[in-house]
């Protein structure tokens, strides 16, 4: 089914200004903007994202948001996850610590919901909004995390830990991946419907931020991000001469990241700490400690404890997490709680594949998220992804992709006009 672009809202900043918009619908726009931002800022806790999701939520409410009935499968499985891990804590009992850590969970439970309930309605001036405020902050933490690395200024040290960029983030891991929803969006457009300078330039920047993070763990989930946006691409391509522009543009892209990666390695300090990153397998990987040895413990450790081990009670009693968020989820949930985390990812890749395989004016958005969603899923057998904001994010605007596209196969589509507008 294919719904027509033009029947839908324009995006911002243009549909912002204008005063046919509601105020409280401009209100949304512009706190969501706000939130998604600052949704870099993360060394601090709560982090200004955090305190703004509660006003997000409020501009949400006021702007007539709505609980789309799709949306029960993934609150049944949210609620399941987040019931099991309260239950872990009884093994863990008057740990500050650790009831933060169940706080933490469910609140980026309510966030994905959320986001899913706002991306249902008005889906294209709120995910246009979204995506010009994240690769515009992607792009300056790229910036801040380069001019860290290289030592730009005084005191730029703090945007960096062990020679790797991290931007305003605590963990060059969690930095990395952070870069990936908005190169995919940046590069689905490229790669199925055109180059633009603009584009050119914020995909530079944000690809250069993701090397500097010299984290395996992201250079991993983009290529699998990668891959699975250039398969979808192929696949929705309406005509045999789209389908060659995905080829044609994905072997010129691919060919154009290759001549650029080899002149950056020419730089001794990016070359050197890139081969030393570039390694399958590193010292903390192996031994005594090791990230492999860890994890036949959590392995042990799952049969042992059926009911979970509770908030950081593994690395407790072994020294160091496990990195690796699939046994996370039965060391901290339970295996009740790890079952509906497994049940939420397989649910969110299939309903993100149908809903990507649709032709909206949403499309390209669906299949960069489910992109980026694979990717980190991927990911997560080498690092702990189950309390990553942007993780969330992606879940909910899979969510509310799929809730739009439902809507508009069954009401037609809302009596809107414009086109959707670029960064």
């Amino acid at each position: 089914m294919a719904i027509p672009a033009t029947v839908y809202a324009p995006s911002a900043p243009a549909y912002v200004q204008s005063a046919a918009v509601p105020f409280r619908e401009r209100l949304l726009l512009g706190v969501l903007y706000l939130t998604v931002l600052l949704s870099s800022v993360a060394f601090i806790e709560p982090s200004p994202h955090d305190v703004l999701m509660g006003l997000l939520a409020v501009a949400g409410l006021a702007a007539g948001i709505r609980f789309h009935r799709l949306l029960v499968l993934p609150f049944l499985l949210l609620l399941a996850w987040n019931i099991a891990g309260m239950m872990a804590l009884m093994h863990v009992p008057e740990q500050e610590k650790t009831i933060q850590y169940t706080a933490t969970s469910v609140y980026l439970a309510i966030a994905a919901l959320l986001f899913a309930m706002l991306f249902a309605q008005n889906t294209m001036a709120r995910l246009a909004t979204m995506r010009s405020a994240y690769i515009l902050t992607a792009a300056i933490i790229a910036i801040v995390g380069a001019a860290g690395y290289f030592h730009a200024f005084p005191g730029a040290e703090m945007f960096t830990r062990n020679d790797r960029a991290l931007g305003a983030f605590k963990d060059p891991n969690v930095y990395g991946p952070f870069l990936i929803l908005p190169a995919m969006m940046l590069l689905e457009r490229m790669i199925r419907q055109r180059i633009e300078l603009s584009g050119l330039m914020f995909l530079g920047l944000i690809l250069f931020g993701e090397l500097l993070s010299f984290s395996r763990g992201a250079w991993f989930h983009f290529a699998v991000s990668l891959f699975v946006v250039i398969v979808m691409a192929l696949l929705t391509a309406p005509t045999p001469k789209a389908r060659m522009r995905v080829i044609s543009m994905t072997i010129a892209g691919i060919g154009a990241m290759a001549v650029m990666l080899i002149i950056l390695l020419s730089i001794d300090s990016i070359g050197n700490m890139f081969k030393d990153r570039a390694q399958l397998i590193q010292s903390y990987d192996v031994g005594q400690g090791g990230r492999f040895l860890l994890q036949e413990k959590a392995l042990a450790s799952v049969l042992d404890f059926p009911n979970g081990m509770g908030p950081f009670e593994f690395a407790r009693v072994h020294g160091l997490q496990q990195h690796n968020v699939y046994l996370q989820a039965f060391l901290v949930y339970g295996w009740a709680g790890a079952m509906s985390y497994f049940m939420l990812l397989i649910s969110t890749v299939l309903i993100g594949f149908r809903t990507a395989l649709i032709r909206t004016p949403w499309q390209g958005y669906a299949i960069a998220a489910l992109g980026a969603f694979v990717g980190e899923m991927a990911e997560g057998f080498i690092i702990d992804t189950d309390h990553w904001r942007h993780f969330f994010l992606i879940l909910g605007i899979i969510w509310g992709l799929a809730a739009a596209t439902r809507t508009a196969q069954t009401q037609k589509a809302p009596p809107v006009t414009a086109a959707p507008a670029q960064l």
